[in-house]
């Protein structure tokens, strides 16, 4: 917690008063820090300003967040405009293409970061500036345990590029064109060219994948204002976005609206309902629950199956339509939706302005049908997502229903094992692999305890064989996680995990396996007696010797929590 107050004082402390360093003197801190403070220029009056701390997370590794300088300097001119002394800090910076072995694994590092930043520096309130995905879950998750007065500020997405006749943009056409180039179907020569046009602006992904999926989560949420999280990176709009947040940082400070205030148990039910019109990624759901474990507040995969079969995917883009971010922003982006929404939601939940769901949609907004349906004419009648349970996963699973094809959804077949990601690579393409189009791929050992780190590698490349035969699709399932831009049959986040030693630590090529996305089940057919004898051979993984490694291995927790870590949490 902050440093608000000195004993004896019955004022809030502001600005640099606030958590001054403990030598046993707090005359002799403040002497200090204000020595060092007009060091680097600043004048006594700006000094006495109330302070807006704002979060970079730029760096040169990370083309998502390529914009964050220039948005910092504008979230500092509404800092300034409304008074207040802008001082940005870095913290973590995520970027998944450039992290081993996974930016997931660096998720609970970026918030514990973070948090750690947001209470131990003076700063009144704070404006998060965020991206690639992994980003702004672990911002959320670090303002709703700090409890600083923020605001979210997205670097959004990047604009997708024309080429050739059709439009590219990361990562959903990127997949699409490898399974092609996998296949046969198009060439190195090819692929060289697809490869320089995916991404030509800065920005997210520019579909409905998790770094957007969690924009928009952030809106429903209301720690983003309500029209902010879809603006593309490279729009002017998303400057004077960046504008307005600092102008809100700094009337929070007289005004505040706290995180623990806006995420709720009913705005987190908002942003379920919301993920699953969108039609979002699945790394999502971890995202959420993860933050709203931080409020002491649980998710119930039960009851996302119902919101689930109440809810519409409204939203046509890319995975599981047509369009990109910039049609769904033009579209009408989250005013649109949610208004369609609006019989579904918690109307009563505040923003970070203060204002009420209700209050914000007053009156219809400007809507384009081709991306942001009506609810009589949904993309699908029912959500994205859906929970699966049974023998094979006794605490869930996840499939994107939405991005699957429907006559795999009742399937009972053959397990393919590959133990592992290494094992994965060494035998997927072999042409001994005994596999057939009708087989369910399945790879264990890359969950959340593992060295591998939870990747998005639930997306198990169809073997070449096969591939090259016109298969698109088959089932496949893993305890790990696939992208959100990603497409396919896929059951994911299993949990328990194999290397948590539950039941999908027991499954071998071979055995079968049923499927049944109606009834919401997930069963290994192997008698009782088989398992228990698997199960005396079974042997947990080794622990990781060090650092933040060993960290993660002991503390880590499974997908149905959030994959945070246990001492994090709030207890609720």
């Amino acid at each position: 917690m902050t440093q608000d107050t000195s004993p004896g004082d019955k004022a809030p402390k502001r600005g640099l008063a606030r958590n001054t360093a403990n030598y046993g003197d707090p005359d002799f801190a403040m002497y200090l820090r204000r020595s060092f403070a007009k060091s680097m220029g600043y004048s006594q009056a700006m000094l006495d300003k109330p302070v807006v701390g704002i979060v970079d997370t730029g760096s040169d590794y990370n083309n998502c967040h390529r914009t964050v300088p220039e948005l910092i300097e504008a979230v500092k001119r509404g800092v300034l405009a409304a008074g207040g002394l802008p001082l940005a800090f870095p913290t973590v910076s995520l970027c998944e293409p450039s992290l081993f072995p996974t930016s997931m694994h660096y998720r609970n590092l970026a918030a514990l970061d973070t948090e750690a930043m947001l209470t131990a520096q003076p700063m009144d309130a704070a404006v998060l500036i965020g991206g690639c995905d992994k980003t702004v879950p672990a911002q959320l998750m670090a303002a709703a345990s700090a409890d600083v007065p923020a605001v979210q500020l997205v670097t959004g997405p990047m604009l997708a590029t024309p080429f050739q006749g059709e439009r590219l943009s990361a990562c959903t056409d990127c997949r699409r064109y490898w399974a092609q180039y996998r296949a046969g179907t198009v060439t190195a020569e090819r692929i060289g060219q697809i490869e320089g046009r995916l991404a030509t602006t800065a920005g997210t992904c520019g579909v409905m994948g998790t770094a957007s999926t969690m924009a928009c989560l952030a809106e429903a949420l209301g720690m983003v204002p309500l029209g902010h999280g879809s603006i593309p990176a490279v729009h002017a709009d998303r400057l004077r976005a960046a504008e307005a947040a600092g102008e809100l940082a700094v009337r929070l400070i007289t005004q505040p609206v706290r995180p623990s205030q806006v995420i709720t148990a009913q705005s987190v039910e908002n942003a379920l309902r919301v993920l699953l019109a969108l039609g979002g990624s699945t790394n999502a759901l971890i995202h959420l629950t993860a933050v709203a474990g931080r409020r002491g507040i649980r998710i119930d995969l039960n009851r996302l199956n119902e919101l689930s079969d109440t809810t519409p995917v409204l939203v046509d883009l890319k995975p599981t339509g047509e369009g990109y971010m910039e049609d769904f922003h033009a579209a009408g982006g989250m005013p649109a939706l949610l208004w369609e929404l609006r019989d579904l939601l918690h109307l009563d939940c505040i923003d970070v302005t203060g204002a009420t769901l209700r209050d914000r949609l007053v009156e219809p907004p400007f809507v384009d049908r081709r991306y942001i349906r009506a609810r009589a004419e949904p993309v699908s009648p029912v959500g994205g997502l859906v929970a699966l349970f049974g023998s094979l996963a006794p605490r869930g699973a996840i499939l994107k229903r939405s991005a699957a094809t429907p006559a795999l959804f009742e399937t009972e077949a053959r397990a393919v094992v590959f133990d592992g990601l290494e094992d994965l690579a060494r035998r997927i393409d072999s042409p001994e692999l005994d596999v057939t189009k009708d087989d369910i791929l399945v790879l264990k050992n890359a969950g959340p305890l593992t060295p591998a780190g939870m990747p998005e590698a639930g997306y198990l490349p169809i073997p070449s064989r096969l591939a090259r035969a016109g298969v698109k699709d088959m089932v496949r399932m893993s305890d790990c996680r696939m992208s959100g831009t990603a497409f396919g049959t896929i059951v994911l986040h299993i949990t328990p995990e194999a290397a948590a030693g539950g039941p999908f630590a027991l499954v071998e090529s071979g055995d079968r396996i049923r499927l049944s996305v109606e009834r919401r089940t997930l069963d290994l057919l192997v008698d009782a007696a088989e398992l228990e004898r698997r199960r005396a051979r079974w042997t947990p993984p080794a622990k990781p010797r060090r650092g933040w490694d060993r960290m993660i291995h002991e503390q880590v927790l499974q997908a149905d929590e959030g994959c945070d870590l246990s001492s994090l949490r709030l207890e609720g």
